[in-house]
């Protein structure tokens, strides 16, 4: 018995040392942790149970048969992250480049098949070359697999990737399906395409970097999240990130122990505003004072900054939050960042968080740039989003809600269940300037005559009240009040149930 527990023991050890101690020196020297210690990071200390990690590839080509490392270049099981379950694979670049196998893809999707049935997140952790050329079409089948699996997974748990290492080709499709994407500075790229290729194709030269590196995609192409400076931190706020997600579609996101008064009075918020309307101000300070302990995770920061999006708490309890920020473009919305809300306002839906939505809009940015770009479709995207979520919604608007861009964002007439209005609030089809020159056309020679029409333009709109009288508002309240009031609007709305009409599915403007 001794002898098979010491073989047992050698087994595993060997299994460890994934592609042995050279390219584990090798990896570290390039920044990178291995598979194992991030894992380890992610987890829980000690919580970790490993599968199949005596599996091996059964290729025979091309001398294949001769290396048969176990574990396959991926390691996978499932562990807690602050005592809640959570499914892993991390992906090991020390075993053929980390690429995926016919044996490799079989392990990821027992891991997707078990997070589906127990209903927790499955987080991937992406370092792979790509597709194991020796094993030709059994590779692609593998791959399509696993994307079959992150199909049938989303909206019913989350999924979380996080890219540390190449990501290229084929293997790039997994992550674009799942919820979320984080990237590493400097160690990890994403393309369908490499620099080699595009250069043959198009004659372009680009690095990898710049061609799929965290710069581009956090800025530039919005397929990333976030960039982290390096492994730990990146692990670290992904542990940050999954305390505030419920573990699936059928349970509500965890309630944390909270230290922050619910009815607290920020008096600041009331000179938050500034006196003349075309002067920005920091849709963040108000963010940050209404959650508790200022804690706001935010999503997508270096993409589309004109609107924010990510998760605060609120009496310990997850909410999203989707602001316009006025210092960015004025607060207008554009092709980017109605994408970027209305797929965040559709993932809050799914895992039924409610949804805070924080208005100062002027309206969409004009432009023939926008047009042909299909500002139109893209526009409706976000109007999709709200106007089929059923999770609890409550909406402040502190400055300007003009035109389409305030039904857009959570209005009354795509069903938030309350509407508060600061009493700085505008709301109207358009600006007193623009809306003068057009009813006053006729006066535009006389500026006198103008500026007494723009006068009781701003009189008469330029105010919560119009819309607070029809309705539309259902309160104007003053501004230290607002965490007292949105906290008290969520608690109530907890039992919330509302349904739309039966579909196999809708078809949203894509």
């Amino acid at each position: 018995m001794k002898d098979i527990l010491e073989q047992l023991e050698d087994r595993r050890a060997d299994a460890r040392l994934g592609g042995g101690q050279a390219r584990i020196d090798a990896q570290h020297a390039r920044g990178k942790l291995t598979a194992r210690e991030r894992i380890d990071l992610l987890l829980d200390d000690g919580s970790f149970e490993e599968f199949d990690m005596f599996v091996t590839h059964r290729c025979t080509d091309f001398g294949m048969d001769a290396q048969k490392p176990a574990g396959d270049g991926v390691v996978t099981g499932w562990g807690t992250i602050n005592g809640r379950l959570v499914y892993v694979f991390s992906q090991d670049f020390t075993v053929f480049g980390g690429s995926l196998s016919q044996t490799h893809a079989q392990k990821i999707c027992k891991i997707q098949d078990m997070a589906i049935q127990n209903g927790a997140p499955v987080i991937g952790i992406n370092d792979s070359g790509g597709a194991r050329i020796q094993e030709g079409v059994d590779s692609l089948a593998g791959y399509a697999e696993v994307f079959q699996r992150n199909i049938e997974a989303s909206g019913v748990i989350p999924q979380i990737s996080v890219i540390m290492g190449p990501c290229a080709g084929g293997a790039v499709y997994s992550p674009a399906m799942t919820d979320f994407i984080f990237m590493v500075k400097d160690t990890s790229y994403m393309f369908v395409t490499g620099p080699d290729v595009v250069k043959t194709v198009t004659n372009e030269q680009v690095t990898a970097e710049e061609l799929g590196g965290a710069s581009t995609h956090t800025r530039k192409s919005s397929v990333a999240d976030a960039a982290f400076e390096n492994d730990v931190e990146a692990l670290a706020e992904v542990r940050r990130l999954v305390d505030f997600l419920p573990a699936n579609n059928r349970e509500k996101p965890p309630v944390r122990p909270f230290f922050d008064d619910p009815d607290r009075i920020e008096t600041s918020l009331d000179t938050l505003v500034p006196a003349n309307a075309n002067t920005p101000y920091d849709m963040k300070e108000l963010i940050h004072k209404l959650a508790d302990e200022g804690d706001f995770y935010e999503i997508q920061e270096n993409f589309a900054k004109n609107i924010l999006t990510g998760f605060i708490r609120i009496e310990g309890r997850t909410v999203g939050v989707v602001a316009n920020q006025p210092m960015v473009l004025a607060g207008c919305l554009d092709i980017d960042s109605s994408r970027k809300a209305a797929r965040f306002v559709r993932f809050c839906d799914a895992f039924e968080i409610p949804i805070l939505t924080l208005v100062d809009v002027p309206g969409f940015l004009p432009g023939t740039s926008q047009e042909y770009g299909g500002v139109i479709k893209h526009g409706a995207k976000l109007l999709f989003a709200y106007g089929e979520a059923t999770v609890p919604m409550v909406t402040v608007i502190t400055r300007k809600a003009y035109g389409g861009a305030y039904d857009v964002m959570a209005s009354k007439h795509l069903r938030s269940d309350f509407n508060y209005a600061w009493p700085t609030a505008e709301i109207a089809v358009m600006g007193a300037k623009g809306a003068t020159e057009i009813i006053h056309r006729v006066d535009l020679k006389d500026p006198e005559k103008i500026a007494r029409h723009a006068a009781d333009y701003e009189k008469r709109f330029a105010n919560p009240f119009v819309a607070a009288e029809r309705g539309f508002i259902d309160e104007v309240i003053q501004p230290r009040m607002t965490r007292k009031r949105i906290a008290r609007a969520f608690a109530s709305l907890r039992n919330k149930k509302a349904s739309m009409p039966w579909k196999k599915h809708n078809n949203i403007p894509l």
